[in-house]
């Protein structure tokens, strides 16, 4: 007897396998699409990373120059902020060009903060005023900010500084617990740490002060830790990653050429070797070394602040120790020429927070004193003599 099967079941079997089918698409459609929304939450809780540029020494065109290009990178980059370690006593460019500084820090798009350490940093000057604008401000322990001068922002408008802040710093120098007192630097108080440890008042205070540049980071809304546990109990882990920037060599060499000791220094060493090679016979490497140090002690007076009647107290100084030479015998010429080098170095830079040391002050001092009176007519007589002994 042969089997026939009935149409009815043909069809309901034909309905299983559609249906099968779809629940294959819908199980494949789901399993593929789970990782991919899974891998779109890692991205949007990606801790991404913060520029971290210097500031150090007095801010002139070469780092006003770097500090632009560093906001410009940071964006461009997509950093999530632009840390600016700060240790600057002054600036040196016009106030049109700091006021552009300041616009550029407003029109951001990440946030710029700034933080004045490590320990013994400080901001003065326009400088400070400059640091002010800052989305953030950080002050370490025993570093200060403050002697701002005259307010030169006031065209911009920024919810920050206050006036109130502007009067206290103008003549004023805070420490970082009255930066703290006067609202210069945020502070959130809290009683229990991320690691669950109960703070005493003055904890609570020091969290504040961010002595080192990674206290102030983990503290910054653009930087993400995590609590991890390790044999010495839990602590915090930074994952957002920390880039520094510093200055390329050349602008490096540049920055350190303008700063008022190291200026100071090659024009003293250049006139001086200039001096030996005018009474030697001969272009000699005494003349090449002496003309590269005037250049470059005449690139840094051109970005300095300087007495132009000092400058010339300094060149004929050198002009009356060339008398003395002559005799090779140190005179009246050469105490005259003394004073007017010592009067010179001391009043050579008229801004206050572009005076030097006494350290590089007294090196020009003695040494041109000892070079003088010892050193450089011992030097002349033995080249005159060997001329005297070759001729012969």
């Amino acid at each position: 007897m042969r089997f026939t099967p009935s149409v009815k079941t043909v069809k309901f079997s034909r309905s299983k396998i559609f249906l099968l089918a779809a629940l294959l698409i819908l199980s494949y459609s789901l399993l593929f699409t789970q990782p991919l929304q899974g891998q779109e939450n890692q991205d949007s809780l990606n801790p991404g990373y913060v520029e971290v540029f210097e500031v150090s020494g007095l801010l002139d065109d070469v780092l006003a120059s770097a500090l632009e290009n560093s906001i410009i990178d940071a964006q461009r980059n997509g950093a999530n902020a632009l840390i600016l370690q700060m240790n600057s006593k002054q600036a040196v460019i016009s106030n049109q060009r700091l006021v552009s500084l300041g616009q550029a820090f407003m029109d951001s798009s990440i946030p710029v903060e700034v933080w004045v350490g490590p320990s013994g940093s400080t901001a003065q000057g326009r400088v400070a005023q400059l640091a002010l604008l800052a989305d953030s401000l950080g002050v370490s322990i025993g570093s200060s900010i403050g002697k701002t001068g005259e307010y030169v922002f006031s065209d911009l408008k920024s919810s920050s500084p206050s006036q109130a802040q502007i009067e206290i710093l103008q003549n004023n120098t805070l420490e970082w617990n009255e930066a703290i007192e006067a609202g210069l630097v945020q502070c959130n108080r809290v009683e229990i740490d991320e690691l669950g440890k109960t703070l005493t008042e003055k904890e609570q205070l020091a969290r504040c002060a961010n002595p080192t540049l990674g206290d102030f980071l983990v503290n910054r809304d653009s930087f993400v830790s995590e609590v991890i546990q390790t044999d010495d109990g839990p602590r915090l882990s930074p994952l957002t990653k920390t880039k520094i920037n510093r200055l390329n060599l050349v602008d490096q060499l540049m920055h350190t050429v303008a700063s008022p000791p190291i200026t100071y220094l090659l024009l003293v060493s250049g006139l001086a070797l200039l001096l030996f090679e005018f009474f030697s016979i001969g272009v000699g490497i005494a003349g090449v070394l002496g003309a590269i140090s005037v250049s470059l002690s005449a690139y840094g007076l051109k970005i300095l602040p300087f007495r132009s009647w000092a400058l010339l107290l300094i060149i004929l100084s050198i002009l009356a120790f060339a008398i003395d030479i002559q005799t090779v015998v140190p005179r009246v010429w050469t105490f005259i020429g003394q004073v007017m080098f010592t009067i010179g170095t001391i009043f050579l830079y008229y801004e206050t927070n572009v005076e030097m040391s006494w350290i590089p002050m007294s090196v020009g001092i003695v040494g041109v004193l000892v070079l003088m009176a010892r050193g450089m007519p011992i030097m002349i007589r033995g080249r005159f003599a060997t001329t005297q002994i070759n001729r012969q």
